[in-house]
């Protein structure tokens, strides 16, 4: 999962592994590198109980609510949010205490983590009608998680088709890379930018 080259991974392909709290269960998509401390990190939590979330100095985390009814993030400083169907989200720090409560059964939760003295990172959901181009500048990292539909990359790269769940990470070494992507369905798009200086 530490490689540089931009390439497909097909959901069944993701590695189920405990949380680092030993409470729940992820599904590890892809982290770079392939190392302990990882730049950054994409998985799929299962939120089958009511559980204290990981902690993770150092680290920023985006979740968006993937399936399921909802969940309640009940952190320790007094802050409670719901992530509410279709797909809400929230960005907080991996240092913040919390605990994820089930508002009506199990969810599953796309899980942004980067480090945040070495990456920005931004996350948008969009509808994925007709064609869509992405352009990776150098150094960049972008993964493009296809939520729901099918999709293809209809360009020079040989990645070719997405499946719902499917997830492409898309690499640019010192030069930009363009990226033409064709279907119907929604996305979840992820930039990965090196922090300057």
């Amino acid at each position: 999962m530490g490689e540089t080259r931009s390439r497909v991974i097909p959901a069944n392909e993701y590695q189920r592994v405990r949380w680092k709290n030993g409470l729940g269960w992820t599904r590890e998509i892809a982290r770079f590198p392939d190392a302990d401390d990882w730049d950054w990190r994409l998985s799929i939590a299962e939120i089958e109980r009511d559980a204290e979330f990981s902690a993770f100095p150092g680290v920023e985390r985006e979740l968006v609510l993937l399936s399921g009814n909802g969940v309640r993030l009940v952190f320790d400083d007094g802050e409670t949010q719901e992530l509410h169907p279709p797909h809400d989200r929230l960005r907080f720090a991996g240092e913040r205490r919390l605990r994820g409560e089930l508002v009506d059964g199990t969810t599953h939760d796309f899980n942004l983590m980067w480090r945040r003295e070495r990456l920005d990172a931004q996350l948008w959901h969009r509808p994925l009608v007709g064609t869509m181009v992405l352009f990776v500048d150098a150094g960049e990292t972008w993964a493009v998680h296809l939520l729901a539909g099918e999709a293809r990359f209809a360009d020079a790269s040989g990645l070719g088709r997405l499946e719902a769940g499917d997830t492409a990470i898309l690499h640019a070494g010192e030069e930009r890379v363009r990226h033409v992507l064709d279907g119907a369905g929604e996305v979840l798009l992820i930039r990965l930018q090196p922090r300057s200086g």
